[in-house]
């Protein structure tokens, strides 16, 4: 049993020092030898886990989107908020994190699209699994919130989360390009204007 608990811990080491590094450098930018010196592990080891770099890129995707879809979970479940003020929250978080110099809480999804999306399918399908868990949770709460009363929106729940993820998307590319929060501030805007919130 203890072999099984050193495997997962080594496996996720691998994991999460690449988070860190991938999250500056992008997926091409980084060789598996810094990652593997950073994690302090042999490169034997990393074959064991990982086929390939592309099935690593893969698991570093699937990694983060589950990790990513349990925090919207708690916020979108934050007690004593109606489900207008969670969906509010989840962007205010997405703000804060995009906005950041920690490359770390970065969004991977973000960081990677354009960049692999060409190179792997594979990875480009763990892109589209992940995004789509996303705007699944926020349709969710699109709904609810409309059920709630606390929201009102023109078009249907999916189709208003898609749109809203995509801005959202967009704000974090252009935010990157100018260096300023305007995109972000922009896009909060925008996101008002179309949960068009109700006073509780």
């Amino acid at each position: 049993m203890a072999q099984a608990s050193g495997t997962i811990d080594v496996r996720q080491g691998i994991l999460d020092t690449a988070h860190r590094i991938v999250g500056v450098k992008g997926f091409s930018g980084v060789g598996l030898n810094e990652i593997l010196l950073a994690a302090r592990v042999p490169k034997g080891s990393f074959y064991h886990y990982f086929g390939s770099k592309e099935a690593f890129g893969e698991a570093l995707l699937a990694d983060y989107f589950a990790a990513y879809l349990a925090d919207i979970d708690v916020t979108l479940a934050e007690p004593g908020l109606s489900h207008g003020e969670r969906l509010l929250a989840y962007w205010r978080k997405w703000q804060a994190t995009q906005g950041s110099v920690d490359h770390q809480r970065k969004c991977l999804a973000v960081k990677l699209a354009a960049e692999v999306s060409d190179l792997s399918e594979p990875m480009r399908l763990a892109l589209k699994a992940g995004t789509a868990g996303i705007i699944d949770r926020v349709t969710g709460a699109i709904e609810a919130g409309v059920a709630d009363g606390s929201l009102r929106v023109a078009g249907g729940a999916r189709e208003t989360a898609e749109m809203l993820y995509h801005l959202w998307l967009g704000a974090s590319l252009m935010a990157k390009i100018d260096r300023t929060d305007a995109p972000f501030e922009a896009a909060m805007a925008a996101t008002q204007r179309v949960l068009d919130l109700q006073p509780g």
